[in-house]
């Protein structure tokens, strides 16, 4: 063979190589990524080709499926109450994909999870169709309404938690959307769709677990328990040595308080009226990285908070000056957080000082209701010491029985809560956020902790304004848990 033809030779060989590595390489090791990936329309046709599992609430489905009529899709979603479960479920729809526990579970809903290999293959020798699996949710219906309908044309969200568990018992957000209504493939679902994402008010956002606002007041509960943990309060009834008006750190500036009476007041006192000044100087004379610390063993500045659907990380600034860590410890400066995070917080001091992990998943089941994976409670974290929670806990119940709390009250029911308006916007101008954090205790421990916000309302720049419009929001969720609504 002469020269030229040995070239051509070598190199049509080493295509040939290229195109077998290459073919192997597609076959054997992306063969999974490609199988799966989204723009991969035999997915698309393969998950809505059978009837998908449902996600149930207190053994009731709050999904469906049902005969879309297109030659593609066969089946497609269906949602009971859409907008009040949607902070729930996510969608799932043909054209756009999926999201939160529509995406998480996909799997099990579609029914091509290993674990039900078996259901599978025996659906292949008796001729039956592929069904999906259940996901069952720690979710409380009636809860979950009265969070819903109490949000009503108000822009906010509500975070309710078991605190002896973990599990949530309520996720609202508002203004929401019908998960529904984009199910399919059609025009209508296309017009849905594009309606709501040019809608300003961002009805899909998750408030409850993906928005981050700034706290206010409802902070100073932790501001109050990383005092007494660090020895600067020994005696919630005594008088702080707190001037009127008090200087913030590194300023010239005069702390603002709303209410009267702050100068010197007790710890119980300013928990009660929620006077600025004097939890401005405690967090002061704790220190930034104490706080910092307190804040992250409550969750803060944790990226990593799954309920399986990740929420968004609150955040405690490390690196502010005194004056910025002053500001922080009244819930404002760069001080945000979730209202999961609050509700986390409250379930906390309501726990004894025990922080449970957040979760909204039961349990996974086979289309048999054979349980296929089971959660359990799970302990996050111990913020403060038992004795720590039960003084913040007679500071929360005096908020409520004598302080800007009083519509949070249930008759026989011990409550402790805390009212919060948030200011923000350049200069503090923007209208401000009313918020309100409870827990309801019987004599077996507290069942619930609530954390409710209020976006856009007419409140007033003071803590009772959370008090106004937050906290009967948060007392009918507490009393739908308790069965007393």
């Amino acid at each position: 063979m002469n020269k030229p033809l040995r070239h051509i030779a070598i190199f049509c060989g080493l295509l040939v190589l290229a195109l077998l590595l290459r073919d192997n390489w597609l076959q054997f090791v992306r063969a999974d990524e490609l199988n799966s990936h989204e723009r991969n329309k035999r997915v698309t046709i393969e998950r809505y080709a059978s009837v998908r599992g449902n996600i149930i609430v207190e053994g009731k489905p709050i999904t469906g499926s049902v005969d879309s009529k297109d030659p593609l899709y066969k089946y497609k979603r269906t949602y009971i109450d859409g907008p009040m479960w949607a902070p729930v479920t996510g969608f799932a729809s043909q054209a756009y994909g999926a999201t939160q526990l529509e995406k998480l579970n996909d799997s099990i809903l579609m029914g091509n999870d290993d674990r039900l290999f078996f259901d599978r293959t025996l659906a292949m020798f008796t001729g039956e169709q592929k069904q999906g699996g259940n996901v069952v949710t720690t979710l409380n219906a009636a809860a979950q309404k009265a969070a819903y309908d109490g949000l009503g044309d108000k822009k906010g969200a509500v975070a309710a938690i078991d605190p002896q568990t973990g599990k949530i018992l309520a996720l609202a957000s508002t203004p929401s959307y019908d998960p529904g209504t984009f199910a399919g493939y059609s025009r209508n679902d296309e017009k849905a769709w594009v309606s709501l994402e040019k809608d300003k008010n961002k009805p899909k956002l998750n408030r409850a677990l993906r928005e981050i606002y700034p706290p206010g007041s409802t902070f100073k509960v932790v501001t109050a328990a990383a005092a007494i943990e660090a020895g600067k309060i020994k005696d919630i009834n005594a008088a702080t040595d707190t001037p009127e008006p008090y200087l913030l750190p590194l300023s010239t500036k005069p702390m603002k308080n709303h209410a009267q009476g702050c100068e010197n007041a007790s710890l119980m006192y300013a928990m009660q009226w929620s006077c600025n000044s004097v939890f401005a100087k405690l967090g002061d004379e704790v220190g930034r990285d104490k706080m910092v610390e307190m804040s992250e063993k409550f969750g803060f500045n944790n990226p990593e908070v799954d309920t399986p659907v990740r929420a968004a990380a609150s955040v405690y600034d490390k690196k502010m000056d005194r004056g910025g860590n002053a500001l922080s410890s009244i819930g404002q400066f760069n001080t945000a957080t979730t209202p999961l995070q609050m509700a986390m917080v409250t379930a906390a001091i309501a726990n004894d000082g025990k922080l449970m992990k957040p979760y909204m998943v039961d349990k996974l089941e086979a289309p048999n209701l054979d349980v296929l994976e089971k959660n359990e409670p799970q302990e996050m974290s111990r913020p403060m010491s038992q004795e720590t929670a039960q003084l913040v806990q007679q500071m929360m119940e005096k908020v409520v029985n004598e302080g800007t709390g009083k519509k949070a009250r249930i008759d026989g029911v011990t409550v402790g809560g805390k009212t919060g308006t948030a200011q923000h916007g350049e200069l503090n101008k923007a209208r401000p956020y009313a918020w309100f954090i409870a827990y309801a205790k019987t004599d077996s421990g507290s069942p619930v902790a609530v954390a409710v916000v209020v976006e856009d309302s007419d409140a007033t720049r003071d803590d009772i304004s959370g008090g106004g419009l937050a906290a009967p929001i948060a007392r009918d969720v507490m009393q739908a848990v308790l069965g007393k609504r």
